[in-house]
Protein backbone atom coordinates (compact mmCIF):
# COMPACT_ATOMS: atom_id res chain seq x y z
CA UNK A 1 0.00 0.00 0.00
CA UNK A 2 1.16 3.34 -0.96
CA UNK A 3 2.35 5.79 1.96
CA UNK A 4 0.43 8.83 2.84
CA UNK A 5 3.00 11.92 1.37
CA UNK A 6 -0.14 14.56 2.81
CA UNK A 7 2.05 16.78 5.51
CA UNK A 8 1.25 16.28 9.15
CA UNK A 9 -1.08 19.00 10.09
CA UNK A 10 0.24 18.76 13.92
CA UNK A 11 3.19 18.75 12.70
CA UNK A 12 3.05 22.05 10.31
CA UNK A 13 1.23 23.64 13.69
CA UNK A 14 3.82 23.07 15.93
CA UNK A 15 6.63 24.11 13.43
CA UNK A 16 4.90 27.37 13.14
CA UNK A 17 4.44 27.43 16.80
CA UNK A 18 7.78 26.92 17.22
CA UNK A 19 8.89 29.62 15.02
CA UNK A 20 7.06 32.10 16.31
CA UNK A 21 9.09 31.54 19.74
CA UNK A 22 12.35 31.90 18.52
CA UNK A 23 11.06 35.10 16.63
CA UNK A 24 10.16 36.45 20.10
CA UNK A 25 12.86 35.05 21.60
CA UNK A 26 15.43 37.08 19.20
CA UNK A 27 13.41 40.30 19.18
CA UNK A 28 13.79 40.19 23.23
CA UNK A 29 17.49 39.37 23.13
CA UNK A 30 18.10 41.97 20.51
CA UNK A 31 15.64 44.34 23.58
CA UNK A 32 18.05 43.07 25.94
CA UNK A 33 21.15 43.14 24.16
CA UNK A 34 20.10 47.38 22.86
CA UNK A 35 19.40 48.23 26.68
CA UNK A 36 22.91 46.86 27.38
CA UNK A 37 25.12 48.65 24.84
CA UNK A 38 23.07 51.67 24.96
CA UNK A 39 25.13 54.89 26.53
CA UNK A 40 23.05 55.57 29.46
CA UNK A 41 22.55 59.23 29.83
CA UNK A 42 22.40 60.93 33.44
CA UNK A 43 20.22 64.06 34.31
CA UNK A 44 22.06 67.25 34.53
CA UNK A 45 23.74 68.64 37.71
CA UNK A 46 23.03 72.32 39.04
CA UNK A 47 25.32 73.91 37.17
CA UNK A 48 25.29 72.03 34.17
CA UNK A 49 24.73 74.38 31.20
CA UNK A 50 21.71 72.78 30.43
CA UNK A 51 20.41 73.95 33.94
CA UNK A 52 21.48 77.20 33.71
CA UNK A 53 20.01 77.69 29.41
CA UNK A 54 16.53 76.70 31.71
CA UNK A 55 16.46 79.10 33.87
CA UNK A 56 17.61 81.78 32.32
CA UNK A 57 15.66 80.98 29.22
CA UNK A 58 12.75 80.73 31.24
CA UNK A 59 13.40 84.19 32.08
CA UNK A 60 13.82 85.79 28.60
CA UNK A 61 10.89 83.99 27.32
CA UNK A 62 8.55 85.79 29.56
CA UNK A 63 9.71 88.87 28.94
CA UNK A 64 8.66 88.01 25.17
CA UNK A 65 5.49 87.15 26.30
CA UNK A 66 4.81 90.09 28.50
CA UNK A 67 5.80 92.36 25.32
CA UNK A 68 3.92 90.40 22.57
CA UNK A 69 0.45 91.12 25.43
CA UNK A 70 1.43 94.12 25.76
CA UNK A 71 1.58 95.31 21.78
CA UNK A 72 -1.76 92.97 21.45
CA UNK A 73 -3.76 95.45 23.82
CA UNK A 74 -2.09 98.56 21.97
CA UNK A 75 -2.65 98.07 18.25
CA UNK A 76 -5.16 96.88 15.55
CA UNK A 77 -3.03 95.77 12.97
CA UNK A 78 -4.28 92.11 12.06
CA UNK A 79 -0.32 91.06 11.17
CA UNK A 80 0.87 92.64 14.51
CA UNK A 81 -1.65 90.81 16.43
CA UNK A 82 -1.25 87.38 14.90
CA UNK A 83 2.67 87.51 15.67
CA UNK A 84 2.00 88.70 18.80
CA UNK A 85 -0.34 85.77 19.81
CA UNK A 86 2.42 83.61 18.05
CA UNK A 87 5.00 84.22 19.85
CA UNK A 88 3.11 84.73 23.62
CA UNK A 89 1.53 81.08 22.75
CA UNK A 90 4.81 79.30 21.59
CA UNK A 91 7.07 80.53 24.03
CA UNK A 92 4.92 80.42 27.09
CA UNK A 93 4.60 76.63 26.06
CA UNK A 94 8.51 76.40 25.52
CA UNK A 95 8.57 77.80 29.17
CA UNK A 96 6.39 75.31 30.31
CA UNK A 97 8.76 72.46 28.53
CA UNK A 98 12.07 73.99 30.27
CA UNK A 99 10.10 74.73 33.57
CA UNK A 100 9.36 70.01 33.34
CA UNK A 101 12.89 69.37 32.29
CA UNK A 102 14.32 71.10 35.60
CA UNK A 103 11.29 69.30 37.70
CA UNK A 104 12.31 66.09 35.97
CA UNK A 105 16.01 66.33 36.77
CA UNK A 106 15.54 67.25 40.36
CA UNK A 107 16.37 70.52 40.30
CA UNK A 108 15.30 74.16 41.16
CA UNK A 109 13.67 76.27 39.34
CA UNK A 110 15.65 79.46 41.23
CA UNK A 111 19.07 79.74 39.51
CA UNK A 112 21.89 78.79 42.81
CA UNK A 113 24.43 80.89 40.53
CA UNK A 114 24.32 84.14 38.74
CA UNK A 115 22.74 84.40 35.53
CA UNK A 116 24.66 83.82 32.34
CA UNK A 117 27.34 81.94 34.22
CA UNK A 118 27.16 78.70 32.07
CA UNK A 119 27.52 80.93 28.83
CA UNK A 120 30.36 82.45 30.35
CA UNK A 121 32.18 78.76 30.08
CA UNK A 122 33.84 77.31 26.91
CA UNK A 123 31.54 75.21 24.62
CA UNK A 124 32.25 71.69 24.86
CA UNK A 125 35.91 70.55 23.79
CA UNK A 126 36.95 74.67 24.07
CA UNK A 127 39.15 76.03 26.16
CA UNK A 128 39.59 79.79 27.66
CA UNK A 129 43.12 79.52 25.91
CA UNK A 130 40.94 78.82 22.48
CA UNK A 131 38.61 81.35 23.48
CA UNK A 132 41.77 84.07 23.22
CA UNK A 133 40.77 84.14 27.19
CA UNK A 134 37.83 86.32 26.87
CA UNK A 135 34.42 85.34 27.30
CA UNK A 136 31.64 86.65 25.62
CA UNK A 137 29.34 86.70 28.76
CA UNK A 138 29.89 87.45 32.56
CA UNK A 139 28.17 85.39 35.47
CA UNK A 140 25.36 88.35 36.21
CA UNK A 141 25.50 89.73 32.97
CA UNK A 142 22.08 90.84 31.29
CA UNK A 143 20.86 88.19 29.16
CA UNK A 144 21.56 89.14 25.26
CA UNK A 145 18.33 90.97 24.09
CA UNK A 146 16.14 91.77 27.31
CA UNK A 147 14.56 94.82 27.00
CA UNK A 148 15.26 97.52 29.85
CA UNK A 149 12.46 98.19 32.34
CA UNK A 150 11.93 101.70 30.85
CA UNK A 151 11.73 100.69 27.32
CA UNK A 152 9.14 98.43 28.44
CA UNK A 153 7.21 101.31 29.97
CA UNK A 154 7.71 103.13 26.76
CA UNK A 155 5.84 100.27 25.29
CA UNK A 156 3.50 100.05 27.47
CA UNK A 157 2.45 103.94 27.19
CA UNK A 158 2.55 103.52 23.02
CA UNK A 159 -0.11 103.04 20.85
CA UNK A 160 -0.46 102.28 17.38
CA UNK A 161 2.29 102.18 14.86
CA UNK A 162 4.42 103.91 17.50
CA UNK A 163 3.79 100.60 19.55
CA UNK A 164 4.58 99.08 16.36
CA UNK A 165 7.32 100.21 15.81
CA UNK A 166 9.23 100.35 19.45
CA UNK A 167 7.61 96.23 19.56
CA UNK A 168 9.39 94.98 16.80
CA UNK A 169 12.78 96.99 17.18
CA UNK A 170 12.19 95.71 21.00
CA UNK A 171 11.40 92.04 19.77
CA UNK A 172 13.90 91.99 16.71
CA UNK A 173 16.82 92.44 19.28
CA UNK A 174 14.77 90.21 21.87
CA UNK A 175 14.90 87.27 19.42
CA UNK A 176 18.62 87.92 18.08
CA UNK A 177 19.44 87.37 22.12
CA UNK A 178 17.36 84.30 22.22
CA UNK A 179 18.67 83.09 19.01
CA UNK A 180 22.63 83.60 20.32
CA UNK A 181 21.45 81.59 23.68
CA UNK A 182 19.71 79.08 21.93
CA UNK A 183 23.15 78.47 19.72
CA UNK A 184 25.10 78.44 22.63
CA UNK A 185 23.61 75.82 24.65
CA UNK A 186 24.03 74.11 21.27
CA UNK A 187 27.44 74.02 21.75
CA UNK A 188 27.71 73.21 25.23
CA UNK A 189 25.21 70.07 25.79
CA UNK A 190 25.02 66.66 24.03
CA UNK A 191 21.52 66.24 25.77
CA UNK A 192 19.17 65.06 22.64
CA UNK A 193 15.65 66.82 24.29
CA UNK A 194 17.75 70.20 24.78
CA UNK A 195 19.57 70.38 21.48
CA UNK A 196 15.93 69.64 19.90
CA UNK A 197 14.20 72.28 21.53
CA UNK A 198 17.08 74.89 21.28
CA UNK A 199 17.77 73.99 17.49
CA UNK A 200 13.86 74.38 17.03
CA UNK A 201 14.43 78.00 18.98
CA UNK A 202 17.13 78.96 16.06
CA UNK A 203 14.68 78.32 13.82
CA UNK A 204 11.75 79.14 14.89
CA UNK A 205 13.25 82.71 15.81
CA UNK A 206 15.14 83.21 12.85
CA UNK A 207 12.30 82.99 10.60
CA UNK A 208 10.47 85.65 12.79
CA UNK A 209 13.32 88.00 12.78
CA UNK A 210 12.63 88.59 9.15
CA UNK A 211 9.23 88.41 8.88
CA UNK A 212 9.63 91.72 11.80
CA UNK A 213 12.09 93.20 9.98
CA UNK A 214 9.85 93.56 6.90
CA UNK A 215 7.00 95.01 9.08
CA UNK A 216 9.21 97.66 10.21
CA UNK A 217 10.56 98.32 6.99
CA UNK A 218 6.58 99.20 6.06
CA UNK A 219 6.17 101.53 9.26
CA UNK A 220 9.33 103.50 8.39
Amino acid sequence: MARDASPDPGRRTRLAVAAVLTAIGLVAASLVIGRVSAPVMSDPIDSSAEAGFARDMQVHHQQAVEMALVIRDATNDPEVRLLAYDIATSQAQQSGQMFGWLADWGLSQAATEPSMTWMSRPPLGASSHDMGGSMPHSPGSAMPGLATREQLTQLSASEGVDAERLFLTLMIAHHEGGVEMAKAIVERSTNRVVLDLANSIVKAQSSEITFMRELLAARR
